[in-house]
């Protein structure tokens, strides 16, 4: 997969390696389960997963299950090479729509992912989340966790997104300003960013910004 500023997964299709971090989910990182879409036995773990995802036996609320789930559509469409294979491949009623929508699941940034396991972005959410590219992801999951949108409100800036309208004025039309971020600062630092800011005539914000800039650049 490609890195995630390409808004794709930098660590190989079917790892869990959002899900085995304890200090995300807990004691329950010891219960990852991995797909690996060269290995044939896997690959069958796979589709009896994808299978047991579709039929509901995993509830909405179950953010770590959803996401093995979103893992093993992922792998078993590597696994055997295209969307309409995998369906096959599980059987039942699983759709191609489905293992689609979830795989691209699997296929946000793990920065993203990180929350959805965490509970902060709920998968039917994610589902939308990953339906647009690149800088968009972010823009989106971001706005879902400072705004508190709901799964109706991403869903309609998705659709105006995928419409023509750019990701920021889609989100402004539900409410969102985006960049808007409230922050808890150490005094000092908030002391300093505020006599900076005053004696360069300069908004907080903007300083701020440039300073984050600069240590991103410097990582």
């Amino acid at each position: 997969m490609t890195e995630e500023t390409g808004g794709g997964r930098r660590s190989p299709v079917g790892s869990p390696v959002v899900r085995a971090d304890p200090a995300i989910t807990g004691e329950r990182a010891t219960e990852a389960v991995g797909f690996d879409p060269d290995d044939p036995e896997s690959v069958a773990l796979a589709a009896e997963t994808v299978r047991r995802f579709a039929t509901g036996d995993v509830a909405d609320g179950d953010n770590v299950l959803m996401l093995r789930g979103a893992a093993a559509c992922a792998a078993l469409v590597r696994g055997v090479g295209s969307y309409k294979a995998a369906a096959e491949r599980a059987g039942g009623d699983v759709s191609v729509s489905f293992i689609r929508k979830w795989a691209r699941v699997h296929d946000l940034p793990q920065a993203i992912r990180r929350h959805v396991a965490r509970g902060d972005i709920a998968p039917s959410a994610a589902k939308h989340v990953a339906r647009v590219p690149g800088r968009d992801r972010y823009l989106l999951a971001w706005a879902t966790l400072d705004a508190d949108l709901t799964v109706r409100e991403v869903r309609s800036v998705v659709s105006a997104i995928h419409d023509g309208t750019d990701a920021v004025s889609a989100l402004d039309a539900v409410g969102v300003d985006v960049g808007e971020l409230t922050l808890t600062l150490p005094v000092d630092a908030y002391i300093e960013l505020r006599r900076h800011a005053s004696m360069t005539n300069a908004d907080p914000g903007a300083v701020a910004g440039e300073a984050l800039a600069a240590y991103f650049d410097a990582e």
